[in-house]
């Protein structure tokens, strides 16, 4: 069966200031799975990540060249606005960071920027989309109190609702279960795996285990380079480059 291609990234070099951390990177990502990014501290996974969805537009000292195409389109075209590029590429973050709001205004936050407004839209979305992050029976009688009374796992599977409620296309998961209990990250993966249905998921771990567990591809990074990237099976067990056999086999870290 032949796979969709959802993004594709070509040719993708990033600096800060003079120093480069990411070097002429080509990936391509397939709709409705997983792909892990993997390889040791400061190889730029996260700095990849962010580019996917031009978070890192926001450092004043970064430049890029290259090309990251989504839905037949450069998103560093300049003619993209990048409001509405990160509502259909969000992204959920290392450490869980609701918004001093109920749960139910933190879920719905994106939506009424959009000036949304009706109540039965907005209370559906709610359900749906705490319901899909595999928390909807925790908080469904709470929903009017703050999202920061919630446990660590609990605020980040929130988080995930709250990029959920404005129906993206892909979610970028910057190291989202690291900050986590085993029990919570248990359950952050179970939902990972359930999204997979309706979404497309990138996410940057730095647990192997996480990776062999719940994603399809696995790319391994180096000093700014993509060395390999391939079905993750493959990747852990029968590895193309040496550099990837060494870390998969703990060599390095």
């Amino acid at each position: 069966m032949t796979k969709e291609v959802v993004l594709t990234v070509s040719d993708l070099s990033l600096y800060y200031g003079k120093k480069k951390a990411l070097n002429n990177i080509n990936m391509t990502f397939y709709k409705n799975e997983i792909t892990s990014l993997i390889g040791p501290s400061g190889c730029g996974k996260s700095t990849l990540l962010r580019s996917i969805n031009r978070m890192n537009d926001l450092i004043p000292t970064v430049t890029i060249t290259g090309a990251i195409d989504y839905k037949g389109k450069n998103i560093y075209s300049p003619k993209i606005d990048t409001v509405d590029l990160r509502k259909e590429i969000g992204m959920v973050f290392q450490q869980p960071n609701p918004f001093p709001f109920s749960i139910y205004e933190n879920v719905v936050y994106g939506l009424r920027l959009k000036g949304v407004k009706d109540k039965a839209h907005l209370d559906e979305v709610v359900e749906n989309s705490l319901k899909a992050a595999n928390i909807w029976d925790e908080v469904k009688d709470i929903l009017h109190t703050s999202a920061l009374g919630l446990s660590g796992g609990q605020q980040q599977r929130v988080c995930i609702a709250r990029v959920l409620a404005v129906n993206p296309e892909i979610i970028l998961l910057d190291e989202a279960t690291s900050a986590l209990d085993p029990i919570s990250a248990g359950r952050i993966e179970e939902t990972l795996i359930e999204l997979r249905k309706d979404y497309t998921l990138i996410m940057v771990t730095h647990s192997m285990q996480q990776a062999s567990r719940i994603s399809d591809r696995t790319a391994f990074m180096l000093n700014g380079d993509v060395i390999e990237m391939d079905d993750t099976k493959k990747i852990f067990l029968n590895p193309e480059k040496q550099e990837t056999e060494d870390y998969v086999a703990g060599k390095f870290g």
